[in-house]
């Protein structure tokens, strides 16, 4: 763990950036071109632990994945000839590898174990493995499949009929992969808009999918066709900066390559309804996955509520949304947002207990939170837990806090956006 000392004293934020590469578009563009047979190729790729994790596991299957920059060269000989691996498939700290595994291996011909390390042995997977089981898969772990260590034996599917019970677009990924390798048309059931990167890049590699008022229909047995995948910039990654730029006295930033899939927009919709002085152009509505530019200036924003449907569009961007929220004038309330408490961390627990300490007016709900807004921050040590966006929540919130802010472990940021500071560091400069 690296200890860090951040003293900003309160700086101006001037310049360009272009964002690294969306992680769940990343982990995506391994898994199908390794599944599909030929040779696929991915520019824009996210070099974050999370995602290098999911290359690790698939090159211990006998897929052929170079890595050049951030671009990547997959030569697969297609999911038939994967190799069984000698050893354990480690997901490091990443769910999505994790979940989404479950649902390819499930259906192929070989034994294999996940596990990741211990953050992942404490996030729930019967979720995924509950439907899963449904189809015929045979996965085994800890506490009857909750947790990993999980053990997975091959096995032939059938289609299901399924109403997902939450809003999640890995369980949902996950029934989609396995899908693909069952017998019949597999239709899933939302009650409210998940994240769709799952249907778009099948899509893009060549398979039919069926996705319209919250029905997913896929029949199995469809062969992949090598693709190339340009992945856009992850706007999870992105809305540290447009937090920055939206708090920080006389600031104007320009982020480029943003992606603007309409599942993933949650944060655009808030920084709006909040009053924040924000543009979005150049968009590309052609490309599989939409993108575009988004300028954020120092902005007056205003409370409001944030909850149902528009959750799911920004469950990862709460912890930066809720230290925006501090410094809006008026009460923040989040709600409906439980899913929070099973992440890397608890992270409503997380977010409320590291704000407090800079002198937030914020306390815990069930599911979400309150935030009493227009209230200054001090300088505190922070505690990160581990996870990546509480680490960037620290690192933004001391740009406008009285004095420093130390973060007990910066290292775990490289999870998903591994130059952060760098990034940060150059719009710092060109003031």
């Amino acid at each position: 763990m690296n200890q860090m000392n951040l003293d900003y004293h309160k700086p101006s934020l001037h310049g360009e950036l272009s964002i690294p590469g969306d992680k769940s578009v990343s982990h995506r563009a391994i898994m199908f071109g390794s599944m599909a047979k030929g040779r696929t190729t991915v520019s824009g790729f996210l070099l974050g632990n999370d995602c290098l994790s999911t290359i690790d596991c698939f090159r211990k299957l006998g897929v052929k994945i170079e890595v050049e920059g951030t671009n990547v060269v997959i030569e697969s000989k297609g999911m038939a000839d994967w190799e069984e691996p000698k050893d354990i498939l480690d997901t490091g700290n990443s769910g999505t590898t994790t979940r989404l595994m479950l649902g390819i291996l499930a259906g192929s011909k070989l034994h294999t174990v996940l596990n990741g390390d211990a953050s992942i042995g404490k996030r729930p997977m019967r979720r995924v493995i509950d439907p899963l089981r449904l189809m015929g898969a045979q996965i085994n772990g800890r506490e009857n499949g909750q947790y990993t260590p999980l053990a997975i034996k091959g096995n032939p599917l059938q289609a299901i009929e399924y109403t997902m019970p939450v809003a999640s677009a890995q369980v949902k990924s996950a029934i989609l992969l396995a899908a693909m390798h069952a017998r019949g048309t597999t239709t899933i059931y939302e009650k409210g808009l998940t994240r769709d990167h799952t249907e778009r890049m099948l899509r893009q590699f060549g398979a039919e999918i069926i996705a319209e008022n919250g029905t997913i229909s896929y029949k199995g047995g469809q062969d992949l066709s090598p693709a190339h995948v340009e992945v856009p910039g992850d706007i999870s990654s992105a809305a540290f900066f447009l937090v920055a730029g939206a708090l920080a006295k006389n600031s104007k930033v320009i982020l480029h390559n943003v992606g603007l899939n309409p599942t993933r927009a949650g944060i655009i919709t808030v920084l709006q309804e909040m009053g924040a002085d924000i543009e979005v152009s150049n968009v590309d509505e052609h490309a599989y996955e939409p993108r575009g530019t988004i300028t954020i200036s120092t902005s007056t924003l205003n409370g409001i509520t944030i909850s149902g449907d528009l959750i799911p569009l920004l469950i990862d961007e709460i912890p930066i949304i809720a230290l925006l929220a501090t410094q809006a004038q008026g009460k923040t309330i989040i709600r409906d947002a439980a899913e929070l408490r099973v992440k890397e961390t608890d992270r409503i627990a997380a977010v409320v207990s590291e704000l407090k300490k800079l002198g937030a007016d914020i306390e815990a709900t069930e599911d979400g939170m309150i935030i009493q807004g227009g209230k200054p921050l001090h300088g505190a040590s922070l505690q990160t837990y581990g996870d990546h966006r509480i680490g960037m929540m620290g690192a933004i919130a001391a740009l406008i806090t009285e004095g420093a802010i130390q973060l007990d472990d910066s290292d775990c940021i490289a999870v998903s956006y591994p130059n952060f500071f760098e990034d940060l560091e150059t719009i710092l400069q060109s003031r």
